[in-house]
Protein backbone atom coordinates (compact mmCIF):
# COMPACT_ATOMS: atom_id res chain seq x y z
CA UNK A 1 0.00 0.00 0.00
CA UNK A 2 1.15 3.41 -0.73
CA UNK A 3 1.70 5.79 2.51
CA UNK A 4 3.74 8.68 3.45
CA UNK A 5 6.84 8.30 5.33
CA UNK A 6 9.06 11.09 7.03
CA UNK A 7 11.94 12.06 4.45
CA UNK A 8 14.80 14.29 4.29
CA UNK A 9 14.56 14.65 0.52
CA UNK A 10 14.26 18.00 -0.32
CA UNK A 11 14.62 19.28 2.84
CA UNK A 12 16.10 23.13 2.91
CA UNK A 13 14.88 23.75 -0.72
CA UNK A 14 12.13 26.16 0.82
CA UNK A 15 12.49 29.12 3.25
CA UNK A 16 11.04 27.55 6.68
CA UNK A 17 11.98 23.77 5.63
CA UNK A 18 12.32 21.87 9.13
CA UNK A 19 12.89 18.00 9.57
CA UNK A 20 12.73 16.69 13.41
CA UNK A 21 10.65 13.16 12.12
CA UNK A 22 12.84 9.81 11.87
CA UNK A 23 13.62 9.04 8.54
CA UNK A 24 11.13 6.36 7.42
CA UNK A 25 8.45 6.74 10.12
CA UNK A 26 4.70 6.90 8.51
CA UNK A 27 3.28 10.40 8.76
CA UNK A 28 0.07 12.38 9.36
CA UNK A 29 -1.51 15.47 8.65
CA UNK A 30 -2.13 17.02 12.18
CA UNK A 31 -4.71 19.37 12.74
CA UNK A 32 -3.63 22.98 12.60
CA UNK A 33 -3.52 25.87 14.68
CA UNK A 34 -5.53 29.07 14.01
CA UNK A 35 -1.85 31.17 13.93
CA UNK A 36 -1.05 28.95 11.09
CA UNK A 37 -4.23 28.49 9.44
CA UNK A 38 -3.79 32.21 8.71
CA UNK A 39 -0.14 32.49 7.74
CA UNK A 40 1.48 28.96 7.16
CA UNK A 41 4.68 29.98 6.39
CA UNK A 42 4.31 31.60 9.96
CA UNK A 43 3.43 30.56 13.62
CA UNK A 44 4.75 27.50 14.56
CA UNK A 45 4.97 25.72 11.36
CA UNK A 46 2.17 23.06 12.07
CA UNK A 47 0.06 24.13 8.47
CA UNK A 48 3.01 23.12 6.44
CA UNK A 49 4.54 19.99 8.31
CA UNK A 50 3.70 16.27 8.95
CA UNK A 51 3.47 14.87 12.11
CA UNK A 52 5.83 11.22 12.29
CA UNK A 53 3.69 8.84 14.35
CA UNK A 54 6.11 6.95 15.71
CA UNK A 55 8.84 10.17 17.43
CA UNK A 56 6.13 12.64 17.58
CA UNK A 57 8.08 15.06 15.54
CA UNK A 58 7.35 16.76 12.46
CA UNK A 59 8.76 17.30 8.86
CA UNK A 60 7.56 19.28 5.96
CA UNK A 61 8.52 16.69 3.85
CA UNK A 62 7.21 13.51 2.91
CA UNK A 63 7.71 10.38 0.11
CA UNK A 64 4.98 8.19 -0.82
CA UNK A 65 6.41 4.99 -0.48
CA UNK A 66 5.07 1.23 -1.32
CA UNK A 67 5.18 -0.56 2.13
CA UNK A 68 4.02 -4.25 2.72
CA UNK A 69 1.32 -3.29 5.25
CA UNK A 70 -2.53 -3.33 5.60
CA UNK A 71 -5.33 -1.04 6.69
CA UNK A 72 -5.18 -2.34 10.22
CA UNK A 73 -1.69 -1.60 10.52
CA UNK A 74 -2.32 1.82 9.66
CA UNK A 75 -4.92 2.17 12.00
CA UNK A 76 -2.99 0.57 14.69
CA UNK A 77 -0.35 3.06 14.08
CA UNK A 78 -2.84 6.31 14.11
CA UNK A 79 -4.08 4.65 17.11
CA UNK A 80 -0.81 4.02 18.98
CA UNK A 81 0.54 7.91 17.82
CA UNK A 82 -2.84 9.43 19.65
CA UNK A 83 -2.65 7.02 22.46
CA UNK A 84 1.19 8.06 23.21
CA UNK A 85 0.41 11.68 22.41
CA UNK A 86 -2.62 11.65 25.47
CA UNK A 87 -5.36 11.52 23.56
CA UNK A 88 -6.73 8.02 23.68
CA UNK A 89 -10.35 6.80 23.97
CA UNK A 90 -9.88 7.24 28.00
CA UNK A 91 -9.54 11.09 27.37
CA UNK A 92 -12.13 12.25 24.18
CA UNK A 93 -14.36 9.00 24.52
CA UNK A 94 -14.71 5.45 22.49
CA UNK A 95 -16.70 6.60 20.13
CA UNK A 96 -14.58 10.07 19.33
CA UNK A 97 -11.31 7.73 19.42
CA UNK A 98 -12.35 5.43 16.36
CA UNK A 99 -13.90 8.24 14.37
CA UNK A 100 -10.57 9.89 14.72
CA UNK A 101 -8.71 6.86 14.06
CA UNK A 102 -10.84 6.25 10.95
CA UNK A 103 -10.76 9.51 9.65
CA UNK A 104 -7.41 10.15 10.01
CA UNK A 105 -5.80 6.80 8.56
CA UNK A 106 -8.33 7.01 5.38
CA UNK A 107 -6.76 10.47 4.98
CA UNK A 108 -3.47 9.46 5.04
CA UNK A 109 -3.79 6.72 2.90
CA UNK A 110 -5.77 8.84 -0.12
CA UNK A 111 -3.03 11.53 0.25
CA UNK A 112 -0.53 8.97 -0.58
CA UNK A 113 -2.66 6.81 -3.39
CA UNK A 114 -3.00 10.30 -4.85
CA UNK A 115 0.93 10.49 -5.95
CA UNK A 116 3.40 7.76 -7.63
CA UNK A 117 5.79 5.96 -5.40
CA UNK A 118 8.59 8.37 -4.54
CA UNK A 119 7.14 11.71 -5.09
CA UNK A 120 8.01 13.92 -2.29
CA UNK A 121 5.10 16.15 -0.82
CA UNK A 122 4.60 19.09 1.07
CA UNK A 123 2.07 20.17 2.77
CA UNK A 124 -0.55 23.51 3.08
CA UNK A 125 -3.30 23.25 6.15
CA UNK A 126 -5.37 21.22 4.58
CA UNK A 127 -3.65 19.73 1.19
CA UNK A 128 -0.22 18.47 0.43
CA UNK A 129 1.37 19.11 -2.95
CA UNK A 130 4.45 17.47 -5.00
CA UNK A 131 7.70 19.58 -4.44
CA UNK A 132 8.89 16.76 -6.90
CA UNK A 133 8.07 14.24 -8.69
CA UNK A 134 10.41 11.04 -9.58
CA UNK A 135 12.04 10.89 -12.96
CA UNK A 136 9.88 7.86 -15.07
CA UNK A 137 10.92 4.31 -14.67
Amino acid sequence: MRLLTATTQDQGNREGDFTYAVEGELVLLEEVCATDRRDPDGGCGCGRAFAGMSSHRATTTAVVRELDLTYDDVELAVSGYYRAGGAGPEVIGVEEFAVLVNDQAHEVIRFAQAFPVDTVLGRRPDSVFPRSVPASR
